[in-house]
């Protein structure tokens, strides 16, 4: 048996399988087993829910279901995967996560992948599920080892201050590397000037039309840069005996490098349209919450309709009908109404401050974290003092320099960005500190996060959407062609027309006519109308849409964020290199065993 190295960090050790987490949500055998979704609901929840939330919660219960079955077919064993000795798929597989609902969309990913890159060539060597089974194993202990580490991590600051801070790197590089400064003839390549100010050794050299070798070159540079990622996870996060096997390891490195990182990262997620059309996904998904599925005046209108089809509703009951309405629709009538719907609005606004503010009292202080990995550290923490800092308050995160870099607030409302940068000061810098760490501002953005954005309940209806854009109907999609340059600008148009929807109408026309001459221009213009308007609107919605149009400047920005996420959760992939990852945890003759 290898003998390992003495002296090594504990991290580096050899460590036994990752035990199973206990499962705090239905059990996975209800989905696969039933017929029918549970629609039955209290009477005072079926009045909340609207009729698109019920059929949503209809979609999403069949999904399941499909997606359960899909799995006990393709991962779990044969004799007990149908029939009266049917177990549940919690007791036939082992757990992915703590959570059965994330388990479930997991493993329909897995499934899908194993039955269309492992069967399509493994089931016609031998019928046996003993290699898929260690497969299903692998990706089981990397699922449990990542929630560990997860556990560990700075969210908050990972989520709105380091992956904003690329974010808006990367769009100050985009828009320096489109500045024109040169005449055409002596101009220097956007991509070339991009690459130069966010150098990546994956992505170097630039790859040009006419240059063929290039572009191969940077093609090998960009796969061994994705094997080094996956073998450097692997490293950290396989049982010792499982990682002394190349042939598994081999396999979820090139599933995990080639098909994860290479087709769906490092392929789609970076084109343009696909980012386009994602924010256009989500801006309809926003604005269908928001929205009523039908307004007081048109259910009014369908009940009268039937009404007088049927013959119940006499004339003089219409007349009498539209004097009230006549009455209804004066101006103290009107006036009654909107002061009491700010009214209840400012009441609810109220209620919601004051006890998140009660509830920040609660909200436990954070630990103090390490300055190089971010890293929560306890008591008994190995690190010197002087290697911990405290956390930065949330105010000062990097999410809201994005936000005013997105929106261009510094040109459009400089005075309006001056005062929000003095508010900050003096609540994270002045002797009260309220918006300072721990403060009680600081609470009680904090407590709001983790509440409505950083919950695990999103993360399963998350996973379900991820899975059915990329594999509809559970399985491989054929490969969608490129759209063309027009399709591709109506993709834009359409993802402008969804972000300016979820602005209010009068807050949009007041904030782009202080933006462009043209916007101005054209509200001004005798010619001018609510579409010309909308059209200046969409123009520089879309104009802000173009930091995301150039693929291989996209590259950059999402390999930078794996990249930053990886280093996160395994800061040994930092700190040493694969080599000696592997050497650590396999011996000096790892190579000379295989």
């Amino acid at each position: 048996m290898t003998q390992v190295p003495l002296g090594l960090p504990p991290y580096l050790l050899p460590r036994p399988k990752a035990p199973p987490t206990s499962s705090s949500t239905t059990s996975l055998h209800a989905l696969a087993t039933s017929t029918t979704p549970q629609l039955s609901r209290s009477s005072s929840q079926s009045r909340q829910n609207s009729p698109s939330t019920a059929v949503s919660s209809f979609q999403s219960d069949v999904s399941d279901k499909t997606a359960a079955a899909l799995v006990r077919r393709v991962l779990c064993p044969p004799s007990h995967a149908s029939g009266p000795d049917a177990r549940a798929i919690d007791v036939l597989l082992p757990p992915l996560t703590s959570s059965n609902d994330v388990d479930l969309q997991l493993y329909a990913i897995i499934a899908i992948v194993v039955k269309e890159f492992v069967y399509s060539w493994y089931g016609q060597i031998t019928p046996d599920q003993g290699f898929v089974g260690e497969v299903v194993r692998i990706f089981a202990h990397c699922t449990r080892a990542l929630e560990q580490r997860l556990r560990t991590i700075d969210m908050e600051r990972l989520v709105f201050d380091e992956i904003p801070h690329l974010v808006e790197g990367h769009i100050h590089a985009f828009r320096t590397s489109h500045q024109i400064l040169y005449p055409p003839s002596i101009a220097v390549d956007p991509r070339t000037v991009y690459h130069t100010l966010v150098p990546h050794p994956a992505f170097s050299p630039v790859p040009k039309v006419n240059a063929h070798a290039a572009v191969a070159e940077q093609s090998q540079n960009e796969e061994a840069y994705r094997q080094l990622l996956a073998q450097g996870a692997l490293a950290v996060l396989l049982p010792t005996e499982d990682l002394g096997n190349a042939c598994l390891r081999t396999l979820v490195a090139d599933v995990i490098g080639d098909m994860i990182l290479g087709n769906g990262i490092g392929g789609k997620a970076c084109e343009a349209w696909v980012i386009w059309e994602g924010i256009t996904k989500l801006g309809e998904s926003v604005t269908a919450r928001v929205e009523g599925t039908a307004t007081g005046e048109e259910i009014e209108a369908n009940t009268r309709s039937r009404l007088e089809e049927f013959g119940l509703l006499s004339e003089t009951n219409g007349k009498r009908h539209e004097h009230i309405k006549m009455h209804r629709s004066t101006a103290v009538s009107d006036a009654l109404w909107r002061i009491l719907q700010y009214g209840y609005l400012a009441f609810l606004v109220i209620r919601f401050t004051v006890l998140g503010f009660l509830a920040a009292y609660a909200h436990p202080s954070r630990p103090l974290t390490s300055r190089r990995h971010g890293r929560a550290e306890g008591a008994a923490g190995a690190r010197p003092a002087s290697a911990l800092s405290p956390s930065r308050p949330l105010l000062e995160f990097r999410i809201f320099s994005l936000i005013s870099l997105l929106l261009d607030l510094s040109h459009r409302t400089p005075w309006f960005v001056g005062w929000l940068c003095l508010a900050r000061h003096h609540l994270v810098r002045r002797p009260l500190r309220l918006g300072g760490d721990g403060g009680l501002v600081d609470n009680f953005l904090r407590s709001l996060l983790a509440t409505y954005v950083l919950t695990p309940a999103h993360l399963p209806p998350l996973l379900r959407t991820l899975r059915t854009a990329l594999f509809p109907g559970n399985a491989l999609a054929p490969p969608r062609a490129v759209p063309a340059p027009e399709e591709q600008l109506a993709i834009k148009h359409r993802c402008a027309s969804a972000i300016l929807g979820l602005i209010p109408p009068a807050v949009a026309r007041r904030f782009f006519a202080t933006g462009s001459p043209a916007a101005a221009a054209a509200a001004t213009s005798p010619s001018a109308d609510g579409d010309a308007e909308r059209r200046a609107m969409l123009a520089e919605v879309e104009a802000a849409l173009d930091v995301f149009g150039d693929a291989y400047m996209n590259k950059h920005l999402v390999f930078g964020i794996v990249e930053l996420c990886v280093v996160r959760l395994m800061p040994e992939v930092g700190e040493m290199g694969v080599r000696d990852l592997m050497e650590a945890r396999l011996g000096e003759g790892w190579e000379d065993e295989e």
